[in-house]
């Protein structure tokens, strides 16, 4: 979920775009996008492939998997998790299927999730879904915008979550990491106050449109998380006796666990793009099973292990469980340096698609103005949500119930439906997406309405689901 340029390519492909992904010898500003993996050899070409797929899995959700353990239970949030990874995975599959058919019926090199959607829209046998396909591109579209700014307003409560533990804990913070006492302490400062002071960089961040600057930030970013994961693993592996923890949650908190879950596997917005990249666009099948894999066991190690840790005390994100020591301060600086540069990455998509539109309607030399004008709003609008509701984990619950959940589980298996319907579907595949789609859609209204009834109780600063706790 980290590298989004070649999804911006796959929601909106400007006119050329596909011919470029696959001709090196083409003069287009889109060459450098796809340049480097067009040179390489296949199997460096494909663990390069891998290696972006991975990094658009892993990103700030990863974190909040410990507190959806606990969300879930013990021995159901793991299970629960390996459910959904598995779901996911095989509507990754589903997806690429429907786009190989369609490309092939339309002979097209490359059809991208929104124009899937459109184009299977067009031959379905209801006339009123033909009459209104171009709603299905803006539909996907609409929720890939969503998502994306949803990843940013998550992305400035994080900042400022380490930021504020970092700064009003520097006066106690020790050279011996020793386990966080349980002691809530009141923030001298509102949360609100550093997110304000985030706001101005981040709008000078976003002003950069050149990509290959932004994939400089790219491998900072990778960097920097690349080291913080290795610390907070060396911790976490310390676990005390874990029998006192509860197999099984309720079930209101599991509905906070299905948001969180499902916030963290993003990657189906990428697998077309990834994919289109490849020489041998076969062996993506194999990218893509292997790469999950690796995901999936990630993400159910970190979550049950950070819950074995912490326990009750368990947090909205794992880093602000670690001991108040510099090394471990360290880590949240690296993590929120990474976290701070991908916001660009993260910004990049919804602004492709917004700003040429706003662009269209203005003279020539209102253009930059409109263009600046659009990116600063769009930042503010992702600050003012994230000062509206400061809730790190009922946000990821959120936007991963409302919009994620659509586009990860809902419209991949009614897509296979009315692609492939024409054609004499089994009954089995016809049942097995029916019951897909109803399962994402129920917990989407629940997981939806269960986080928005958290949202409208009181904050009640002693419990760890809160983000201004200090332990």
């Amino acid at each position: 979920m980290e590298s989004p340029f070649h999804l911006i390519l796959s929601i909106f492909p400007p006119e050329g775009a596909r011919e470029t992904e696959r001709s090196p010898s083409a003069g287009s500003r889109f060459l450098p996008l796809t340049y480097p993996f067009l040179v390489l050899c296949s199997p460096y070409r494909m663990m390069q492939t891998l290696i972006h797929l991975l990094k658009c899995n892993i990103g700030t959700g990863l974190l909040g998997l410990p507190l959806a353990m606990k969300n879930a239970g013990l021995l159901v949030g793991p299970v629960s998790l390996l459910a959904i990874g598995i779901l996911t995975v095989h509507c990754m599959v589903i997806l690429l299927n429907c786009a190989h058919h369609l490309s092939q019926r339309l002979q097209k090199t490359f059809v991208n999730y929104g124009e899937a959607m459109m184009y299977s829209l067009q031959t379905c046998p209801n006339a009123w879904l033909r009459t209104h396909s171009v709603w299905g591109r803006y539909t996907v579209s609409f929720l890939l915008i969503i998502t994306q700014l949803g990843f940013c307003s998550v992305y400035f409560m994080f900042m400022a979550d380490s930021l504020q533990q970092m700064v009003e804990e520097a006066h106690v913070t020790s050279k011996t990491c020793e386990p966080r006492k349980i002691l809530v302490l009141t923030p001298n400062v509102d949360i609100r106050f550093y997110m304000l002071t985030i706001l101005p960089f981040l709008i000078l961040l976003v002003f950069i449109q050149n990509l290959r600057v932004l994939s400089i930030f790219s491998t900072l970013a990778n960097i920097t998380t690349l080291g913080s994961m290795a610390l907070i693993f060396q911790y976490i592996m310390q676990i005390p006796d874990p029998r006192n923890l509860p197999l099984m949650a309720s079930w209101k908190t599991f509905l906070l666990f299905f948001g969180t879950a499902i916030f963290t596997f993003e990657g189906v917005g990428m697998v077309l793009p990834l994919k289109n990249q490849m020489k041998h666009p076969q062996q993506f099948s194999f990218v893509l099973y292997l790469g999950m894999s690796l995901v999936i066991v990630l993400y159910i190690c970190l979550g049950t292990l950070g819950y074995m840790k912490f326990g009750s005390n368990t947090q909205a994100s794992i880093t602000l469980n670690l001991p108040n020591c510099w090394l471990y301060q360290s880590v949240k600086l690296m993590y929120s340096i990474g976290i701070f540069f991908t916001y660009a990455l993260q910004f990049h998509v919804p602004a492709e698609i917004i700003i040429p539109i706003i662009i269209s309607q203005v003279s020539e030399s209102w253009a930059l103005f409109a263009d600046l004008s659009v990116r600063t709003a769009l930042v503010c609008l992702t600050c003012v949500s994230a000062i509206l509701i400061p809730r790190l984990d009922l946000v990821i619950s959120l936007v991963g119930s409302v919009s994620s959940s659509a586009l990860a589980l809902i419209i991949p298996p009614f897509l296979e439906l009315i692609t492939f319907y024409p054609e004499d579907m089994n009954c089995i595949t016809i049942v097995k997406d029916i019951m897909i789609s109803i399962l994402g859609l129920l917990g989407c209204v629940f997981g939806t309405y269960q986080a928005l009834y958290e949202l409208t109780q009181p904050i009640n600063h002693s419990v760890a689901n809160s983000t201004g706790v200090y332990a």
